[in-house]
């Protein structure tokens, strides 16, 4: 049974190729973080190296192996303690030496390397010449947010394998079938999640995940209330931030996203928000905006995230984003 939810084009796709002995060498999942990536490679592991007759059965010793993290063949490569800002050479060497061994307890060695966007451009030279030459019975499953990020001579190596978000509803669905949430905290959830299942079970059983969010709607809060020299220090933690976890400054962008969208429709006297329980201060926060300042704060985010994925200078892109905000409004 493929645990992932909601990707039945990409399954069918696997599905197909696995009966007819047909599947690619490398494969390259894209999609937002949490929309099921990580979880659809390794469905594909188990289904290769799996003991029934209908793979992924999830029940025999592979299986279970793979799905605790214990299977001598399955290997995660991402970021290591000792590097948090890219993927290494020395970490795909070390992948490119295994991939050469023959397979220790199952029928295939499956290399499934998360956050593949943030292989160096040395990790992802070396990378190459292993897709370029692969072994018998190895199978990579690189996994990134868009394939525009990663080299052009390692995308054209891989199949594609695109997840696209869950629709709201069906997100919901699960929330409140699955893991028996009240409909309202569901639909919280579901709207926040953006589509991405994965985020919504996360925050369903973390609270610290709300609880971040929070925190840093109350930064956002502060910086809209402050004075320029309040928002420039918060450049500096942004910039920190950012030198120590880029996905944790994206997630941030993201959310101040879904903020000025959010003031933007209420302004327009729209209903279709995400952030559902902040309706009220919402509504207050948007008098004070003009919708031509609205737009160019979201248009500011939106170009401050795509600079970022091009490597620009981070303090000059989070400098030039808060002198784009206007200073006072919305209180």
């Amino acid at each position: 049974m493929w645990e992932v939810v909601g990707q039945s084009r990409v399954v069918s796709l696997l599905q197909r190729s696995l009966e007819k002995g047909s599947l690619a060498h490398a494969y390259l999942a894209i999609g937002p973080p949490h929309v099921g990536k990580m979880t659809l490679a390794l469905d594909l592991a188990r289904a290769v190296n799996c003991l029934a007759a209908e793979p992924p059965c999830g029940q025999c010793d592979s299986c279970q192996k793979i799905a605790s993290g214990k299977h001598a063949d399955v290997q995660i490569i991402g970021l290591d303690s000792g590097n948090l800002a890219e993927i290494g050479i020395d970490q795909i060497r070390q992948v490119q030496h295994s991939s050469n061994l023959p397979p220790f307890e199952g029928r295939h060695k499956v290399f499934i390397i998360d956050q593949a966007e943030l292989l160096s451009t040395e990790a992802a030279n070396c990378l190459l010449k292993t897709l370029e030459e692969p072994a018998a019975g190895v199978i990579f499953v690189l996994l990134a947010t868009s394939g525009g990020v990663l080299p052009a001579t390692v995308v054209s190596r891989c199949q594609q394998l695109e997840l696209s978000p869950l629709p709201t509803a069906e997100v919901e669905a699960v929330l409140s079938q699955r893991c028996g949430l009240e409909q309202q905290r569901a639909g919280l959830l579901a709207r926040l999640s953006h589509g991405c299942l994965g985020w919504a079970i996360a925050a369903a059983s973390e609270e610290r995940l709300l609880k971040q969010r929070a925190e840093r709607l109350e930064e956002l809060h502060d910086i809209l209330s402050g004075d320029y020299e309040t928002r420039f220090n918060y450049v500096t933690k942004l910039v920190a931030w950012f030198n120590q976890s880029r996905g944790l400054v994206q997630e941030i962008l993201d959310l101040w996203l879904d903020w000025w969208r959010d003031l933007l429709l209420v302004k327009l006297g729209s209903g279709a928000i995400t952030n559902v329980d902040q309706q009220s201060t919402l509504i207050d926060k948007a008098r004070g905006y003009r919708l031509a300042q609205l737009r160019a704060v979201i248009g500011g985010i939106q170009a401050a995230r795509e600079q970022l994925r091009q490597n620009a200078n981070p303090r000059l892109v989070f400098e030039v984003l808060m002198l784009g905000i206007p200073v006072g409004g919305g209180s």
